[in-house]
């Protein structure tokens, strides 16, 4: 069996290995260069062109199934070549290789294998088809140690180098009504080894002719025809190539009464059992019948059945059909998810929130909002007040707007990474779950390759925002202020905007403050007595100023209320759009080229089983 290699081209109608393997030369392609040569050349045909046009006719009817089938496989290996082992496209690749093999050979002629046991009487059916004794029988076992192959017509040469017949061993019928039946022009008739022979090396052979053969003819007799190793190893593990199958029951002649149709109907109970359709009122399947390849009883019918298979010309088409068959089933587990895989908006969604979550958006929020209404209170507020919160905060580690991230619990700054860790996890195990192994295997890889940095990078994210805790998520230094309004060169955060309004409250707070102060000075000018006595105007003048100034201060922090919230809103939404987008080129592009990778070759997977060998 070849393994697949790294030299193998398998996308494209033209593709080919180095050495010529895997090139079926695409039937289709070859058929509409043959005519265009025959439209353009008037030159005699010769049989190479007859024989290259039949080829076509077999292998592709009328647009058939088959090369469609096989450059899927082809393009499914070459896709999944970067996913899959070697040992798990093994089977594929040789499958690939014994069609481009099959099809470069003659279409005209039928590849059929005697097989059977020891003393089934393969050997004396062999002859009685071919009309002479070529194959020798005797109770010496076994009879039969290597093929010997008997062709009705000529050119089936490359056919019996394929299966290592030696020429000495090739044979042609004898002279006779078989010999020159038209029904069997084309037939290749090949008796093997026996299966349960003693020496390994018989049952090898039996074993490599079976896999390159178009059809096989099962022999079994009343003795040994329910036996477990014809079932266990040939019959049931061949139950796809039913088509191409013959099951004989020989030796009839030693049943007496109507024991034969016993045997029989029990010898279709457990064909039915192993998985092997019957040919039956019409239907495709396994063609099972009794005969006595001694007496010639029912000799003749089984080769009339023989001939109008041959003469249909598709057995090699309807092996190499089973063979992607079977390949693709053993390939169903690493092809075939679980319900319907995917990266869902949901999934999305929480990932952008859980790394919104971890880069500190909604605090980064609440923190822009509030630099809003200290910039506001510091323009509108009382002298007075601000003296006093300078007083207040003039022994504190920090200014008001580093006193968020100093009270934060030291404990969530280390969790941050872990955060992040989590998210990529979750969201890697939602785009994962349900995929065949491989392919699971893969989009977890894809993210957390793509993961890789994303704590750093995020951790930037907030230091240019100025984030509460930037700086220290990966392992850094805070480099700047915290606010959420953006940043300047340096680590220097920007200031919120200043609104139109500001000028025009500054003046009346400081209005109120000149009244305050011009009351006072009145009041005290009295008092010293340097002014005329009349406490009631500078009182009321004064207190003006005292009421004034927080009635100032009070209803700009109503006026700010509402552009704080939008501007917080929209330093959160900044920030968490700048999360998602790092976590989406870094986390869910990969993921999603994995998912799409998968897709692809999961449309190449359905278009090589979508004909079935019962569905031509």
């Amino acid at each position: 069996m070849t393994a697949v290699t790294d030299e193998d081209q398998s996308k494209g109608s033209g593709t080919r290995k180095r050495d010529g393997r895997w090139d079926d030369g695409l039937i289709a392609r070859r058929a509409a260069a043959a005519r265009t040569r025959r439209a353009a050349d008037p030159a005699p045909r010769t049989p190479d062109d007859d024989e290259a046009d039949l080829q076509v006719e077999a292998y592709a009817p009328a647009g058939g199934p088959l090369p469609t089938r096989l450059d899927a496989l082809r393009e499914l290996v070459g896709l999944s070549r970067a996913r899959l082992d070697r040992e798990t496209l093994a089977e594929a690749g040789r499958v690939l290789d014994e069609a481009a093999a099959r099809q470069r050979l003659s279409s005209r002629h039928t590849v059929i294998a005697v097989a059977g046991a020891t003393g089934s009487g393969k050997s004396t059916l062999f002859n009685a088809l071919a009309g002479a004794p070529i194959s020798d029988t005797g109770l010496r076992r076994p009879t039969t140690s290597q093929p010997i192959a008997c062709s009705w017509t000529d050119g089936a040469a490359g056919l019996l180098d394929r299966l290592a017949v030696p020429g000495r061993l090739r044979r042609r019928p004898h002279p006779g009504p078989a010999a020159f039946d038209e029904a069997l022009q084309g037939l290749v008739l090949v008796d093997l080894p026996d299966h349960d022979s003693a020496a390994t090396e018989h049952r090898e052979q039996v074993d490599r002719v079976l896999a390159l053969v178009d059809a096989v003819i099962w022999v079994v007799d009343p003795e040994k025809y329910a036996d477990a190793a014809l079932h266990e190893r040939y019959l049931r593990p061949l139950a796809g190539y039913a088509e191409v199958t013959f099951v004989v029951l020989n030796q009839t002649d030693r049943l007496p009464g109507e024991a034969a149709d016993l045997v029989l109907d029990d010898l279709r109970r457990l064909l039915d059992e192993d998985g092997i359709a019957l040919g039956e009122h019409g239907e495709p399947g396994a063609t099972v019948m009794s005969l006595s390849a001694l007496t010639g009883d029912g000799v003749p019918e089984l080769r009339e059945l023989i001939g109008r298979f041959v003469q249909d010309r598709t057995a090699a088409a309807r092996r190499l059909s089973a063979d992607i068959d079977a390949a693709a089933g053993r390939l169903r587990p690493v092809y075939v998810a679980e319900g319907r895989p995917g990266l869902g908006e949901s999934a999305r969604e929480e990932f952008t929130d859980r790394l919104a979550e971890a880069v500190g958006a909604t605090a980064a929020g609440q923190a822009a909002e509030r630099e809003w209404r200290r910039n506001a209170s510091r323009a509108c507020g009382t002298p007075w007040l601000r003296l006093w919160r300078w007083y207040e905060n003039r022994g504190l580690p920090g200014s008001l707007d580093r006193m968020g991230q100093a009270l934060t619990p030291p404990e969530e700054e280390p969790t941050a990474r872990q955060r992040v860790e989590q998210a990529v996890r979750i969201v890697a195990d939602d785009a994962a779950g349900g995929l065949p192994g491989p392919w699971a295997q893969a989009v977890r890889e894809a993210a957390f390759t793509g993961a890789q940095g994303l704590s750093e990078a995020l951790d930037d994210l907030a230091v240019k925002a100025g984030a509460p805790g930037a700086g220290k998520r990966g392992g850094g230094t805070e480099t700047g202020r915290n606010t959420a309004g953006g940043a300047l060169p340096g680590g220097r955060p920007a200031k919120p905007p200043r609104p139109a309004w500001w000028p025009a409250a500054v003046l009346a707070q400081a209005s109120m403050t000149l009244l305050q102060i011009f009351g006072g000075l009145w009041l005290v000018g009295q008092i010293v007595g340097v002014l005329e006595p009349g406490l009631v105007v500078p009182a009321l003048v004064m207190l003006a100023g005292v009421v004034g100034g927080p009635l100032v201060e009070w209803a700009c922090a109503a006026a700010i209320r509402g552009p704080a919230r939008r501007y917080g809103q929209d330093a959160e939404r900044r920030l968490r759009e700048a999360a998602a987008g790092c976590g989406r080129a870094r986390v869910l592009d990969p993921v999603s080229a994995e998912l799409a990778r998968y897709r692809e070759v999961r449309e190449r997977y359905v278009t090589v089983t979508e004909f079935s060998t019962t569905g031509r």
